[in-house]
């Protein structure tokens, strides 16, 4: 849910999809369903693959009280990363695409030492 959309808004606000990568360089295994979860903790709400009538109320009511910008999922990704000892660089890229203007939201943020492999 777009923060902005909901603070001027009294009869709710848009939503936009979007996508989210990160690429990290690690000390010790680092599972892909870890990354996914802290992912998927980041934005406005869970995700959920099938939802019945009742649970798509819940979900829409939960991501409308918890709105954010592009920049703050970044961000949320960002700071999970960093209490993770095991990563020792990281990238996270995220794309808003907008419902309601011609343009898309991106936020990126990358920290660390990034040590190119060798071949």
């Amino acid at each position: 849910v777009c923060p902005c959309s909901k603070a001027i808004s009294e009869h709710g606000a848009h939503n936009q999809r979007g996508l989210v990568t990160v690429h990290v360089r690690f000390t010790r295994l680092v599972w892909i369903e870890e990354l996914i979860e802290m992912i998927e903790r980041s934005g406005s709400c869970d995700l959920y693959p099938i939802l019945k009538r009742e649970d798509e109320k819940y979900v829409t009511e939960c991501a409308y009280a918890n709105p954010v910008f592009v920049e703050d999922l970044v961000r949320n990704v960002a700071l999970q990363l960093d209490r993770d000892s095991r990563i020792t660089w990281y990238k996270v890229e995220a794309e808003n695409f907008e419902s309601i203007h011609n343009h898309n939201a991106y936020a990126c943020v990358e920290r660390g030492l990034y040590k190119k492999p060798r071949v």
